[in-house]
């Protein structure tokens, strides 16, 4: 599961993530795989980004809230467990380590595709997730080594065709774009939660206005006059209009919301500290794609895997058997 990979937007856009106020455990043991343990911090370093999202986009929780992160949550001790199982083998066979250069590289690439090159961000979601830089790098290289073991065990399996390469590549190009490139349009309401010289106005009024301004819109009401009715940011004169918004100026939680929602749908009311954001995505600016010849062993990779699954699924089943596994959540 990619970890879907962040609501809390720079500038004037959600000024804070709401972080839910339920307890959450990051100590103890997940899983033991031959012995090496599987931490909660480390489940929960996987999918702070998905709950950050889920977070936002479902401001009353609820049981579906919960189901979708328990589902999550479950995927990525799988995930997890696998990969754990792969380096099990590498320790056996190879004994050997990552370049440290190859470390440094994965991480700027994860800084730039999932934090819009920002360092802060990046930083922040680790200490979100409760996880040092020192335990990131280990993360990461395991995860290099994981793809090693892969890359390995099918470097004789059957070659990806040139027609098979560049049909994966045409369904995958954007996905790998320089998404720093990006910008959006699009119309946005802001609601806030409370006005200190109003003491009726709370969370849960603002947030039954905001619900109720989602409908009138999802009914046909004109998004520019409710804006200026009810928005109470910068925009709202300009009828909630923000035009090439840098991706790069939003946090990396909002823009991927926005980047995922389809052209004209309304979207909210998302959640923040200050209040409520409804959005609606008028067009997307994507950045700009590399060119073949520059992800070519990538897309070949892809290929390979996906015509080599039923080998992977024999290799998975090979691992497990000879494994000890204890799942403890």
């Amino acid at each position: 599961m990619t970890a879907i990979h962040r609501i809390l937007a720079i500038a004037c856009v959600l000024p804070t993530l709401a972080i839910t106020a339920e307890a959450r455990q990051v100590t103890g043991i997940a899983a033991k795989v031959n012995g090496a343990v599987i931490t909660l911090n480390e489940v929960n370093y996987h999918l702070t980004p998905y709950r950050q999202q889920l977070d936002a986009a479902m401001p009353r929780k609820g049981p579906q809230y919960d189901q979708l992160i328990s589902k999550a949550r479950n995927e990525i001790l799988d995930s997890l467990i696998e990969r754990e199982l792969i380096l099990s083998e590498f320790r056996l066979i190879i004994k050997g380590s990552i370049p440290a250069h190859a470390i440094d590289s994965e991480i700027d690439r994860q800084v730039r595709e999932l934090y819009n090159s920002s360092r802060s961000e990046f930083n922040k979601s680790l200490r979100e997730a409760g996880v040092t830089p020192q335990q990131h790098r280990k993360e990461t290289e395991k995860k290099l080594i994981v793809q090693a073991m892969r890359a390995q065990q099918f470097k004789n399996a059957v070659p990806p065709l040139p027609n098979e390469v560049s049909a994966e590549y045409n369904k995958h190009k954007l996905k790998m774009r320089d998404t720093s490139g990006d910008a959006i349009d699009y119309h946005k309401i802001y609601i806030l939660k409370a006005d200190p010289t109003n003491a009726l106005v709370t969370p849960k009024v603002q947030l039954e206005l905001a619900e109720d301004i989602v409908n009138q819109l999802n009914k046909g009401a004109d998004f520019e006059e409710l804006a200026k009715k009810y928005s109470a940011d910068s925009y709202a004169e300009e009828g909630g209009k923000v035009v090439k918004q840098k991706r790069t100026d939003l946090s990396p939680a909002f823009a991927s919301i926005l980047m995922d929602t389809e052209i004209g749908k309304v979207l909210g009311p998302l959640e923040d500290g200050r209040g409520f954001t409804i959005v609606r995505v008028d067009k997307k600016h994507y950045g700009p794609v590399p060119p073949l010849s520059k992800v070519r062993k990538t897309i070949e990779s892809r290929v390979r895997a996906r015509k080599n699954k039923a080998k992977h699924d024999r290799w998975m089943e090979r691992l497990r058997a000879n494994a000890m596994i204890q799942k403890k959540i």
